[in-house]
């Protein structure tokens, strides 16, 4: 198949010199061509029109080739985020029968059981449940709006781990009671779709168990904001889409031009899948 117009020679006449030469040069670039496809260099100077460069292409690194994936990765994101009005982030589940499953269940099986004998010592070991409050702590804070300083202030104030720590010392810590304010500022800051969660928490009796759930649920109300970030984003990233991706694909270009050849590789397979 002809490569960029050139033409063969066809019959038994012998190419003249202008002919072969135009051939060495078109298959010269033809190499080059297949050469920076197959090792992802980069050679500018390649081109068809134009005799193969004398200079060695520089092959580009692993570093570089991952950043243009990352680079084509959040593109991709964007557009499917902008067009799919369906779209939505889901918590990664790892099948139970799974190897990494099984693991992960044991492991955390074996935290909650230690938590659960250090809290039924005589005394009790509290160490572990505060740094779990802190963690809580830390995490309901992330929901609060910049407004939100009352609620701020007040958690903080309710789960301070130093002053927890100070009532464990004098065996005056209320460990559920702080589980039950928990579950109260989750009922006031998640979506609608969690109150039945919350409910489930409120009549669970077992502490180690209520701490487990607090956590799950957690987990799901992180979900939930960040599906709700994409629903608010959503017209601004339709409105902006075109321009978004034009300007971000030509800097790329621009800063790093080594990577033209990389971001077609990468292309032609996100368009074969």
């Amino acid at each position: 198949m002809p490569f960029n117009g050139e033409k063969h020679c066809v019959g038994e006449d012998q190419p003249s010199d202008s002919d072969s030469s135009r051939f060495s040069e078109s298959m010269a670039s033809l190499s080059d061509y297949e050469c920076s496809r197959q090792s992802f260099t980069s050679d500018s100077s390649s081109k068809s029109s134009s005799p193969a460069s004398t200079s060695p292409p520089r092959v580009v690194t692993f570093d570089e080739v991952m950043a243009a994936a990352r680079n084509l990765s959040n593109m991709t994101l964007a557009h499917e985020i902008a067009v799919n009005e369906n779209f939505q982030l889901k918590q990664d589940a790892l099948p139970e029968n799974s190897l990494a499953g099984r693991v992960r269940h044991i492991v955390h099986q074996a935290f909650w059981d230690v938590l659960e004998s250090e809290l039924n010592a005589e005394p009790p070991e509290y160490e572990h449940a505060i740094k779990l409050f802190e963690e809580i702590r830390e995490i309901l804070l992330s929901f609060l709006t910049p407004g939100g300083n009352r609620l701020r202030n007040q958690i903080c104030e309710v789960l301070d781990t130093d002053l927890i720590r100070q009532q464990a010392e004098h065996s005056a810590v209320d460990i559920q009671g702080l589980a039950n304010y928990v579950i109260s500022t989750m009922g006031k800051l998640c979506a609608p779709v969690r109150d039945d969660d919350i409910r489930e928490l409120k009549a669970t009796g077992n502490i180690v168990e209520v701490l487990r759930q607090i956590f799950h649920v957690l987990d799901l109300m992180k979900m939930d904001m960040v599906n709700f970030t994409i629903r608010s984003l959503r017209p601004h990233l339709q409105r902006q889409l075109v321009d978004y991706e034009r300007t971000k694909f030509q800097e790329i270009l621009e800063e790093t031009p080594s990577k033209y050849n990389i971001w077609v590789y990468i292309i032609e397979r996100e368009i074969e899948k």
